[in-house]
């Protein structure tokens, strides 16, 4: 008897459905599984049969041939162990077939016939929604996830034999039921942390506010203890909301990852991803046999922080740079080419020197001339020439440290930056795929951010007596219209021209790049 069960595979943040026909053939013994599936896929079979066994119900006694169609698509991943072990169960008549065809069904099995949770249920669903199925079946730490697509019933279960019962009619599964909204606008708000944990440092916290309304990238240069960590770690308390759809957007990723949080449905808070300085290129952009996203994808719509930047491999720090640009990454393997969302904001620190002390006003610096050149090497002007604010970071007075002054919270600044984001929404909505000032092209400058003769000479004085790299021209400019947004200013003055010049250190002579 042939049986059809259907499942999905995720390919990118996208799926795609796959038929699963399990058929046998009388007079001989064996199981064979054909359309290109990997070796997890090929290791259900032993996973199955057990699950079955272990469950009550008797192994087919003759040759098991199980088909996975499209069978030039590679499939991987143990996640279609659930509809392999119902297709053996309907072809042998164990358990009804006439309503298989109506699902989309999606789980790895344990030998006792439990199921374990699965990566990239939410696109799963959206595609099940998508072709009309009347329901997805997954395991039930999965159902929460899938649950927030409506008009879909989702079904969450613990076991192979709740999904035979409910075939069966002897069992009445519930659908998941999400109240979405709900859910994404009480979590969004909810810190652990908050910019008033941050005695004194004024200067940059004023530079990551204008870095949060304008969406620039930033790196903090200092010594070791001065709060590089810490300031960093609490930027996203200051970003804007995230949107119901980039929420949706950002779900997709960590789901295809596996990194959604226990019992999540939705990632409500803008992510914070900090990858250790050993991470490899793949780790950092996406790879793999079938592609899977990276850090920068992870940090989509969100914050990606490398802490001690000179630390990376110049190899991993170089692959960032074409994604900055295009917002995206593109994973191209010899069958198959994915393309992986991954606009974020880099928020980069590092020490000055080797020792740390380069600049330091009380402690001496060991490291020669040389040393401290070589180690600012490390990054690349190109990787800089992306980086629009460059702050330098100096150590907190114990004057300030022991303060009691009740220091501005994040709600404060976020109100300021949400009223700048408000100017960048109305001033771009004819652009398509610009949201902030950060992603202007040149041609958008010269239109944008016009600025008078006064500013016209003010940046020509500090090209050429801070030796300013020709390349600082864009980035000043495009800092300066955020300040001018922030200062609720409609032109951008020489005011607002001198703040943005003072984030361009590393552009000046004797610095990296």
């Amino acid at each position: 008897m042939l049986v059809k069960v259907f499942g999905s595979a995720v390919y990118g943040v996208e799926a795609m459905t796959i038929t699963i026909e399990v058929d046998l053939v009388p007079g001989t013994t064996g199981y064979f599984i054909v359309g290109l599936p990997d070796n997890a896929v090929k290791e259900s079979i032993e996973r199955t049969l057990a699950a079955i066994k272990n469950s009550g119900y008797e192994r087919p006694r003759s040759k098991v041939v199980v088909n996975m169609a499209p069978a030039d698509v590679k499939k991987a991943g143990s996640a279609y162990d659930l509809p392999i072990a119902l297709g053996m169960l309907a072809a042998t008549g164990q358990m009804p077939a006439d309503e298989l065809h109506e699902y989309i069904i999606m789980g790895e099995l344990s030998l006792d016939g439990s199921l374990q949770p699965i990566k990239g249920a939410l696109p799963i669903a959206i595609q099940a929604r998508a072709e009309k199925y009347k329901g997805l079946i997954l395991p039930k730490e999965n159902a929460r996830e899938a649950g927030l697509v409506n008009n879909l019933n989702v079904y969450g279960v613990s076991n192979m034999q709740e999904v035979i019962d409910f075939f069966d009619k002897k069992l009445e599964l519930t659908p998941t039921q999400v109240n979405t909204r709900e859910e994404f606008f009480d979590a969004q708000y909810d810190f652990d942390i908050d910019f008033n944990d941050v005695k004194g440092q004024e200067n940059v916290k004023r530079a990551l506010e204008i870095a949060a309304a304008g969406g620039h990238n930033a790196i903090l240069i200092g010594p070791p203890g001065a709060g590089k960590t810490m300031l960093a770690k609490r930027l996203p308390t200051i970003l804007p909301p995230l949107s119901l759809h980039e929420a949706l957007e950002t779900t997709k990723i960590h789901s295809v990852a596996g990194k959604m949080p226990g019992n999540a449905s939705l990632i409500a808070r803008r992510p914070f991803r900090s990858p250790h300085h050993t991470v490899s290129d793949a780790a950092l952009v996406g790879g793999g046999g079938v592609p899977q996203p990276g850090e920068i994808s992870l940090a989509h719509n969100g914050v990606l922080f490398l802490d001690e930047l000179p630390e990376f491999k110049r190899t991993v720090l170089e692959v960032m740079r074409q994604p900055m640009e295009e917002r995206r990454v593109t994973i191209s393997r010899a069958k198959v080419s994915i393309d992986f969302p991954a606009s974020f904001m880099l928020i980069a620190s590092m020490n000055p020197c080797p020792c740390g002390y380069f600049n330091h006003p009380e402690k001496e610096c060991t490291c020669s001339a040389q040393v401290v050149q070589r180690y600012l090497n490390k990054v690349s002007g190109p990787l800089l020439d992306r980086i629009d604010l460059h702050v330098e970071v100096t150590p907190v007075p114990f004057a300030e440290l022991s303060s009691q002054k009740v220091q501005e919270d994040s709600t404060a600044v976020r109100q300021r930056v949400l009223r700048a984001r408000e100017i960048q929404d109305k001033r771009y909505e004819e652009y398509y795929g610009v949201y902030n000032n950060a992603q202007m092209s040149s041609k958008m400058l010269k239109e944008i951010c016009q600025v008078n003769t006064i500013g016209q000479t003010l940046l020509k004085t500090a090209m050429d007596r801070l030796n300013l790299s020709a390349r600082a021209y864009d980035r000043i400019l495009k800092v300066s219209r955020t300040i001018a947004d922030l200062a609720d200013s409609p032109d951008i003055k020489p005011e607002h021209l001198a703040e943005a010049i003072q984030y361009r250190s590393l552009d000046r002579e004797g610095w990296a790049g």
